[in-house]
């Protein structure tokens, strides 16, 4: 599996809160709701930790979502979708796991036809918040 299939990262030239605003704006925009909002570099620091900036924001569709459990609940480890913004050397990334990678890892529950809906509801909220 080549890194392009496993996510999909673009870059922006908004400073780190604003692309996490951006995302979840275009996250309702795409008729997705955020779950929660993980602060991995609060929770790194609470811990004794130094790390640049980076967000994990878990997105959902419900009616997706029911769609494919009750193909397999299995799926649900990979659930929900995730949208990562962070920082390196200054630059401000926001990237997120391809749903279409589904249909690879759970073959049996015919999968791709939902998988690229909502991987192109994913890709627009990046394209959008860049």
């Amino acid at each position: 599996m080549e890194q392009q299939d496993l996510s999909y990262t673009v870059t922006t030239d908004k400073d780190f809160a604003d692309a996490v605003r951006a995302v979840e704006e275009a996250t309702a925009a795409q008729g997705m709701k955020v779950q929660h909002v993980h602060d991995v570099q609060a929770t790194l620091k609470s811990k004794g930790y130094d790390s640049e900036p980076l967000k994990i924001i878990e997105i959902c569709n419900a009616r997706y979502a029911h769609e494919v459990l009750a193909r397999d609940v299995m799926i649900s480890l990979m659930m929900p979708c995730k949208v990562n913004v962070y920082t390196r050397e200054g630059k401000t990334y926001i990237s997120a796991l391809r749903p279409t990678m589904l249909a690879e890892f759970f073959p049996h529950a015919d999968l791709k036809e939902v998988a690229n809906q909502v991987d192109a509801k994913i890709r627009a909220i990046v394209d959008a918040a860049r």
